[in-house]
């Protein structure tokens, strides 16, 4: 694989140079662009790979993974621009930045990889798409999909529906934590003390999402055998049919796509 190179170690940048040490990729093979001195010593005594600036890491890189904020991208992509090597790979994982900007901006014939992660990478439970450029052949999207699943899942994708993947897995967590906080919420309104609202509602997730994955069955399936007739759970469940929840998150779903898609422009 040569040498990877993160570009920018915020908290996704820094969650996967973990995640790749922990996979077994030597500390060697890896190196990190960070500008704040005190964040790139950190890096250094934690983690004991080479930090420099972007140009130094850019001329090194064999891999160039880019982590920063999409605003950011402009800029980055000027800086490395003119160091990096002929034929190295690109794996951005920035929202809403396209494989045509990427390469727009990049020495021609660049391969560009683009990404949608999330953040259960930080636990290695992460759940990136990974789509195409037009320079990218089978063995970079092998290669961008075995860095990735040192921190998780990865699934590929048609870069037309990456605003689609951003409203589901990548904003995705934050629906579940919104659902946990009005559940505990809930629990505590019912009478019962905060902290034991909480650890019941956290297991209670945690177990029904090992159900659904280690089961294999519909969701729906899952949701009728919990749901005994006239029972507690039915009468729960028809009022969040009278709510129209289902709905709300279709409404909120569409609503992040089309944000995707304006920040993408």
């Amino acid at each position: 694989m040569g040498h990877t190179a993160i570009f920018g170690a915020g908290v996704m940048g820094e969650t996967l140079l973990a995640g790749l040490l922990r996979a077994g990729r030597p500390a060697a093979d890896l190196l990190v662009a960070e500008r704040r001195t005190d964040h790139a010593a950190m890096l250094t005594e934690r983690y004991g790979v080479l930090v420099d600036g972007n140009a130094a890491v850019a001329g090194k890189a064999d891999t160039a993974v880019l982590v920063v904020k999409p605003q950011d991208m402009q800029t980055l992509l000027e800086e490395i621009g003119p160091h990096l090597r002929t034929g190295v790979l690109v794996v951005s994982l920035a929202a809403g930045i396209t494989t045509g900007y990427l390469e727009a901006r990049l020495p021609a014939g660049t391969p560009v990889v683009r990404v949608m992660p999330n953040t259960p990478a930080l636990v290695d439970e992460g759940m990136a798409a990974v789509s195409a450029g037009s320079h990218c052949d089978e063995s970079h999207l092998a290669e961008a999909e075995a860095l990735l699943r040192a921190v998780g899942k990865v699934v590929r994708v048609p870069e037309q529906q990456q605003d689609a993947v951003t409203a589901l897995s990548g904003s995705g967590p934050a629906y579940l934590f919104y659902v946990v906080e009005s559940m505990i919420e809930a629990g505590v309104h019912l009478g019962l003390p905060r902290s034991t609202a909480a650890e019941l509602a956290v297991q209670t997730v945690y177990g029904a999402a090992k159900m659904l994955r280690e089961t294999g069955e519909h969701p729906t399936v899952l949701r009728e055998n919990v749901t005994s007739p006239a029972g507690t759970t039915a009468a729960a469940v028809r009022r969040l049919e009278e709510h129209k929840v289902r709905a709300a998150f279709l409404v909120a779903l569409e609503a992040a796509r089309d944000r995707s898609r304006e920040l993408g422009s």
